[in-house]
């Protein structure tokens, strides 16, 4: 089984949906990876077009035939009530790390994605750059000198 990072850049987003009638929205993303899940920081007061420019990593257990994919669920940060669902991203990565497998890193320069919200109409862009980077693997058991290779 081969195994590896795979890089998340989450760049920006815009024309997202507003959920803020006073004011200006702070959206933040979950990013979810299989059972792995990390979160961006909140962009305050950016609104609609909201900066972010973080990386994220996760690890990869790769196996031929099997379907990989991010999903990116955009929210806003409320201060008194629950935080509302701003729409969300599926991105399929499967040819970025079969690649990276093959040939030890692959990449995705950052593009746009659309954002889709609960009803399945498109609503804004998130732009993401995504990257694999194999692992080698190394053998535990294969000290070179020590007692292990003693003749004694």
């Amino acid at each position: 089984m081969t195994r590896g990072i795979l890089e998340v850049l989450l760049v920006d987003a815009c024309d997202l949906r507003n959920m803020d009638f006073f004011g200006k929205m702070d959206p933040y993303v979950l990013i979810h990876y299989g059972n792995q899940m990390r979160k961006s920081t909140i962009a305050r007061e950016q609104g609609r077009a909201p900066v972010w420019n973080q990386k994220f990593t996760f690890d990869v257990e790769y196996k031929e035939h099997q379907q990989y994919k991010l999903n990116f669920v955009i929210m806003d940060k409320d201060t008194f009530s629950k935080d509302d669902y701003v729409g969300e991203a599926t991105i399929y990565v499967t040819d970025v790390v079969s690649l990276g497998v093959e040939k030890g890193t692959s990449e995705l320069k950052p593009a746009k994605y659309r954002v889709v919200l609960h009803n399945k109409k498109y609503y804004g862009e998130i732009r993401v750059g995504i990257s694999f980077t194999r692992k080698v693997e190394d053998d535990g058991d294969k000290d070179l000198g020590g007692w292990k290779q003693s003749s004694i």
